[in-house]
């Protein structure tokens, strides 16, 4: 049955609460729902309800292609100012011994290890540290685009942008100008938690708070940049609170556009300051990701982290109005692994990613970071792919 009969017979359910049977309605006729009704799914909604809703919308996007790109991570360092409850990865600037700095020498050996590979974007993120400055960054985005020119490069998040900009006493818009006429061609999601400061005081007080995460995404899309933007679920939040962050999202892009994917991030509980907390069960998860789906009508994809959530719940998250899965990524991504993700030595060849997308009859579309199409792996058979090598990151001594 396809995803149209399906949203008809919810809509035929005659034992369908109201308020149900409204915003069954309101995605058949692609309306917006309201922050009520993002709360009252939440509250009331069961898994196959919104399922039917978020693939329905989904399909309506995007058909059955899903999207993953060849990407590879560069993590600059895990030392960091900040002291973020939920942050399993960063070490503190006086725990530095268990962590690492790079230099942009190193940084860029990490990048030359793939001349040969066909990647299509460098994912650029970590903690901050104030040697590591706009100069810092200014440098080896030339040098990586001199080295790679058509290497997307996608770095660094508000919170480090934020920090930069105001030790080198730049507007965030000069300061985005100058890192994109350096190279940088786009922003990830990161850093965004929640925004409502009833949280993000408790579990991250010391960033940039949701005003000055949302300027800099602004004053990026003004410049042309696309950027992403993720939500932190599944801890010390309460529902309204998710609805909140989305709602403060979707204004952000009836005004700018630039967004291209929203990412919901399960919290995880291992090794960081909030392990007393439980971590939500794979329905939340499924929930969640079809809720965003319905909620966020100005998106145009919902993009889940397979290295975070297992292979398997990313399979499933297909039918919960997910369209991406992200990248091939390998061992150069720690972030996930070490806050107790199922994943803990990441990677997946493109062969790999292609098969876990066919096996729940969607069908596999290699992208850039733009969304344009790079190959239609629908019918495309394989002979035997290498998997990408291990590559260890350098550790203070």
């Amino acid at each position: 049955m396809d995803t149209t009969s399906k949203l008809a017979l919810i809509l035929a359910d005659a034992g369908l609460p109201a308020a149900l049977k409204a915003i069954a309605l309101k995605v058949q006729n692609q309306e917006r729902i309201t922050f009520d009704e993002g709360v009252y799914l939440y509250e009331h909604a069961e898994l196959g309800y919104l399922g039917v809703l978020a693939n329905y919308i989904r399909e309506q996007k995007h058909g059955d292609h899903t999207y993953f790109n060849r990407n590879f991570h560069i993590e600059p360092t895990n030392v960091c100012v900040y002291d973020c409850k939920f942050c399993s990865y960063s070490r503190l600037i006086k725990q530095k011994e268990e962590g690492w700095e790079m230099s942009v020498d190193a940084m860029m050996e990490v990048l030359m290890k793939y001349d040969n590979e066909p990647v299509t974007e460098v994912h650029i993120t970590g903690g901050v540290v104030p040697k590591q400055n706009l100069e810092f960054y200014s440098d080896f985005f030339r040098k990586a685009k001199a080295h790679r020119p058509g290497l997307h490069i996608k770095a660094l998040t508000p919170v480090e942008y934020y920090y930069i900009f105001k030790k080198a006493k730049l507007s965030h818009y000069e300061g985005m100008k100058y890192l994109q006429e350096a190279g940088l061609d786009s922003m990830p999601g990161g850093g965004a938690e929640i925004f409502h400061p009833e949280v993000r005081e408790k579990i991250a007080h010391d960033k940039c708070n949701a005003e000055q995460w949302l300027d800099i995404h602004e004053q990026a899309h003004k410049l042309g940049m696309k950027t992403n933007a993720t939500m932190l679920y599944g801890h010390i939040e309460q529902f309204w609170h998710r609805v909140d962050h989305m709602e403060r999202l979707r204004q952000q892009q009836d005004k700018t556009g630039g967004f291209q994917a929203f990412i919901p991030l399960k919290f995880r509980n291992q090794h960081n300051q909030m392990d007393h907390v439980p971590e939500v069960s794979v329905i939340e998860d499924l929930r969640n990701y079809a809720i965003a789906r319905i909620y966020l009508d100005n998106f145009d994809h919902i993009k889940a982290y397979w290295a975070m959530i297992s292979r398997q719940t990313a399979q499933l998250s297909l039918n919960f109005g997910v369209d991406d899965i992200d990248g091939t990524l390998d061992d150069t991504t720690k972030i996930y692994s070490m806050a107790g993700a199922e994943e803990q030595h990441p990677a997946m060849s493109t062969q790999d990613l292609v098969n876990l997308i066919k096996q729940v009859n969607r069908k596999p579309i290699e992208r850039d970071t733009l969304y344009n199409v790079v190959t239609d792996y629908s019918n495309v058979t394989f002979e035997d792919e290498v998997k990408p090598q291990y590559y260890k990151l350098p550790v203070i001594n």
